[in-house]
């Protein structure tokens, strides 16, 4: 029997993260006299706040978590739905929500985010960073705890280490170098030493030649002791919240029990074998290295031989979309990584089914300097985006495809750094045909630019360099470098007189 449909709204949007918050704040305003409604499971709604547009394509802001009722007193027209949503029926452009109430669309935009991939679901020493509820889960349990082992190498592995004071961490990345997503060997190499409390010292310049292999390996494993003294629906218990924002450790309290500042060991090239409580363990001493101190509530085993006990585990690899529960009943077009496909106009296979953020991937030809990365500001812009093609659609007006999705573009920071990433940065899809000039200052910068067939094509800006939009112009402009060689990264003359 068909559910009665409680109210149809001209514009319905899943989800209250950055990319829910935003195409609902586009459509409300250019529609002020057509009802939207946005669905969350969660009391809060992401706010995206201090936005500035620090060039063509880079954009720096904060996110604040808020009251949704800030929405709906900004926008007289716009209801926010407090709920989780059971089922989607594209037919007859309706949303089942779990209270049993059904909402009707013309034009529907899914932001529900991605989940964390989670080493286990059911061990409750391991623990995934996403939401806002499981940032303060992680304080509160961090308080207590001498130990943790952290398992992943992106944004939020790399932030979490850094900011946890009081407490041994051992960190397990898969890669052979920190921060694989974001940066080459020589990027972590340069970040590595801020691990370490002491404050590095100021070096002079040092020039590295052109070349065009990767750096060697770090070691198998290297320890950084300072003794003394960052998506989803809703958040219930199943249900993620939304994505953390940057600077998401701000205002939390990362203090362990210890009575030290920071206390780290990296281990590379390895993954979890084998999560074991300390019943399951196995007796044999050769195989609990670092658990002498036990016993603990939990004990990991790493592929490359070694096991840690510790007082519990964050998993921070990465997110998986998080399409669940618009699958059923639907036949929603799927990409290799599971997220919904979405066109150059930010709509799915289903008729009036846009989606934005996590939840989608980008499935048009791209521009040769952009690629997808689930990251905050691209779930900024794809969300603003949607809007705009949504409004254009009802509106029967053509549309462009964004100037965003030009190039690949991100503002961040990590251990203490401004982080900005542009292009192909690490030189993604370029195989053998790239060339990189690096200036590296010990503890001051990192400057790493690509350049293929003698043309700017991605660039690593680690520190206060102030090269972002003079980069940013020569990969946009695509002019040939070859007459200026290494003097493009000479600290000693000033680029932007080059190319005023």
């Amino acid at each position: 029997m068909e559910e009665k449909t409680e109210k149809t709204y001209k514009f319905v949007i899943v989800g209250g993260g950055i990319a829910g918050v935003t195409c609902a704040d586009q459509l409300s305003a250019q529609f002020p006299s057509d009802d939207v409604a946005l669905i969350t499971a969660g009391l809060h709604i992401k706010a995206v706040t201090n936005y500035k547009q620090l060039s063509r394509t880079l954009e720096e802001f904060d996110v604040e978590e808020r009251p949704s009722s800030v929405l709906e007193e900004k926008f007289p027209n716009l209801t926010v739905i407090h709920s989780a949503v059971k089922a989607l029926h594209t037919q007859s452009h309706s949303v089942q929500t779990e209270d049993g109430l059904v909402y009707g669309y013309d034009k529907l935009c899914i932001c529900s985010g991605g989940r964390p991939k989670l080493l286990t679901r059911d061990n409750p020493y391991v623990l995934g960073i996403r939401d806002t509820d499981s940032a303060q889960e992680l304080q509160k349990r961090l308080s207590k705890a001498k130990r943790i082992v952290v398992i992943g190498n992106g944004g939020i592995a790399l932030e979490l280490v850094y900011e946890v004071e009081g407490c041994e961490v051992i960190w397990a990345v898969k890669d052979k170098a920190i921060g694989n997503t974001f940066f080459d060997a020589g990027a972590a190499q340069f970040l590595i030493p801020s691990l370490d409390a002491g404050k590095p010292g100021r070096a002079l310049p040092c020039k590295r030649p052109r070349y065009t292999t990767e750096e060697p390996a770090p070691g198998a494993s290297q320890t950084f002791t300072a003794d003394g003294s960052r998506r989803g629906r809703g958040s219930g218990p199943t249900e993620p919240g939304s994505a953390l924002g940057p600077d998401w450790h701000e205002g939390v309290v990362l203090r362990g029990a210890e009575q030290v500042s920071r206390n780290v060991s990296v281990e590379y090239k390895c993954e979890v074998e084998k999560i074991y409580t300390s019943e399951e363990l196995p007796t044999s001493p050769q195989q609990t290295p670092g658990s002498e101190d036990g016993p603990w509530p939990v004990y990991v085993q790493l592929t490359n031989g070694k096991t840690f006990g510790c007082d519990f585990v964050v998993s921070a690899t990465g997110v998986v979309p998080n399409t669940e529960p618009f699958l059923a009943g639907n036949k929603f077009a799927l990409a290799d990584d599971g997220g919904l496909q979405v066109d150059d106009h930010m709509m799915t296979s289903e008729p009036d089914v846009y989606a934005s953020g996590d939840v989608c991937t980008a499935c048009w030809k791209h521009s040769a300097l952009w690629q997808q990365m689930r990251l905050w500001t691209q779930a900024r812009q794809m969300g603003w985006y949607a809007g705009r093609c949504m409004a254009a659609h009802t509106l029967s007006e053509p549309i462009e495809l964004d100037f965003c999705f030009e190039l690949f573009s991100h503002v961040t920071k990590f251990f203490n750094y401004k982080v900005v990433l542009l292009g192909k940065f690490n030189g993604q899809g370029l195989g053998l045909d790239q060339e990189l000039l690096i200036r590296c200052t010990k503890g001051q910068e990192y400057v790493k630019v690509v350049l293929s067939g003698g043309r700017m094509v991605g660039a690593v800006l680690i520190g206060e360099t102030d090269l972002e939009e003079t980069f940013e112009n020569l990969i946009l402009n695509q002019m040939d470098l070859t007459p200026y060689g290494e003097e493009l990264l000479n600290p000693n003359i000033d680029i932007e007189d080059y190319f005023d």
